[in-house]
């Protein structure tokens, strides 16, 4: 039987087991921080508790994360009707500024009796510069007349400053010229409001069941509330004469609250 010399190398060529065990031990602490590193561990301790288990974000993720983390604040509000009026009048995120035509301001004093708020201006008052021109305007004023007020005592106002081509909006603008309402009323601080129209209504006065023309209900804007009442708009009533009756009972809720 051969005995082998312990001396003889019985691993392949170039490799010394003796060699081998040497230099993995001294490799050991940098495999060991690589292998911790590629798990996601980048520190000893952390404040927070990590989920290991979470999927990795997406690129369009990442870039969303990044874009609110670099996002400028939102602009400060107006704090004065002047004010309100010229950012209605020249900023650019207005809906507004998606539609061909220039804009018909809120019109009327603050703390007025009264401020009437319909949804959009009419072709005809396009042309005129101003809301409820020609036979829509005409019957509107004699609607004031009938409650003692004139347009001179009233705060005019519209949810869009514009009218976009078929008068059709998206439910997401409309949702913001209802805030933006809301801050007009806070800032005008009328003593009632008058909504015109079934989207006005709708918009701004959430019927929660109730009837919306069934007396005066509580508007809330971003001081506070306000009495408020909606009925049927002027060019309804001319092509429905027969909801002038219905429309002057809500006429009368509003002189009624002036009796003591």
């Amino acid at each position: 039987m051969k005995i082998l010399d312990p001396r003889v190398n019985l691993w392949p060529k170039g490799i010394v087991m003796r060699g081998l065990e040497r230099d993995f031990g001294a490799a050991a602490p940098d495999a060991y921080m690589a292998w911790w590193s590629l798990a996601g561990v980048d520190g000893a301790v952390a404040e927070a508790p990590v989920n290991w288990l979470r999927p990795q974000p997406t690129r369009a993720q990442l870039a969303e994360q990044s874009a609110k983390a670099f996002a400028p604040p939102p602009p400060e509000k107006p704090k004065t009707l002047d004010a309100y009026l010229e950012w209605l009048a020249s900023d650019s995120a207005q809906p507004e500024r998606k539609w061909p035509g220039a804009p018909i301001l809120p019109t009327g004093p603050t703390e007025a009796s009264l401020m009437v708020i319909t949804d959009m201006p009419d072709m005809a008052d396009a042309g005129a510069g101003h809301l409820f021109a020609d036979r829509a305007g005409a019957l509107f004023d004699a609607m004031m007349r009938a409650i003692g007020l004139r347009r001179d005592d009233i705060c005019l106002a519209s949810l869009f400053t514009v009218r976009p081509a078929g008068g059709m909006v998206e439910a997401s603008d409309l949702a913001h010229v209802a805030d933006r309402i809301r801050l007009h009323v806070h800032l005008a601080a009328p003593r009632r409001l008058l909504l015109l129209g079934d989207r006005t209504a709708r918009a701004l006065l959430p019927t929660d069941g109730a009837d919306r023309s069934a007396g005066l209900r509580p508007f809330n804007h971003d001081g506070g509330t306000v009495p408020a009442i909606a009925t049927f708009h002027p060019r309804l009533l001319l092509s429905q004469p027969a909801a002038k009756a219905e429309c002057w009972r809500v006429l009368q809720s509003l002189i009624e609250e002036d009796r003591p």
